[in-house]
Order: structure tokens, then sequence, then C-alpha cells
């Protein structure tokens, strides 16, 4: 699976952002789907996930403010982030799994090149 993960930029704090994530290469609705996202010096962090059947899971950090969505007639999966902070500043990576998306960054199959938000305060 190839993943191509688009939509970053510069936004001020309380603004949004919409990313997208193409995937190709395979059956795209056979898979789990999800962000994570890392900034310098820190581990990658999980930021969301959708599974197979729709059903989604958020970090507590975005909970409430991120929503995540797929649309497989596309192979697209999005990140409507709103509410923005700076500390959502980072590089998000698009992921995808064979199975169930892990929180932990390893246990996931394909990784996406990543877009860079940055969120002016």
């Amino acid at each position: 699976v190839q993943l191509q993960a688009s939509g970053g930029g510069l936004v001020q704090a309380g603004g949004s952002l919409k990313l997208s994530c193409r995937a190709s290469g395979a059956t795209v609705s056979t898979y789990g789907m999800g962000w994570f996202r890392q900034v310098p010096g820190k581990e990658r962090e999980f930021v969301a996930l959708i599974s197979r059947s729709y059903y989604s899971a958020y970090a507590d950090s975005v909970k409430g403010r991120f929503t995540i969505s797929r649309d497989n007639a596309k192979a697209t999966v999005y990140l409507q982030m709103n509410s923005l902070e700076p500390e959502d500043t980072a590089v998000y990576y698009c992921v995808a799994d064979r199975g169930a998306i892990s929180r932990s960054p390893q246990a996931n199959d394909y990784w996406g090149q990543g877009t860079l938000v940055t969120v002016s305060s």
C-alpha cells in the first residue's frame, strides 16, 4: 500500500485544517487506517484511527477537536482538525494496517511520507 498525505500548512490557533491521505496499491476498504504525529526530538504519537467497520478512536489530547473519516470509494482517509492549538504543531503521518491500527507506531504496516502542520499562537 502506498499512502500520500496532503493538506498540511500554517494556521493560527483556533483555526482548522483538513488532512487527506490517499491510498493506492490495495483494496483500502480491507485496511484499518489512522493518523500519527511527530514533533522533532519526540516519539511519534497516536492521533486517531478508523477501522474497516468505521469504528473510530482518538488520543485524549485531540478528542472533541479532531474527526477522522474515510471514503473507501476514493481510497482516502481524512482528518478534520478544529480548534487547533500550538501544541498540535507536528508532522502528521497517515498509516494503514491489514488488521487493526495499533496505538504503538512500530506495530503498523504502512506509512505515508508525512505532512507538516504548523499552528501559530
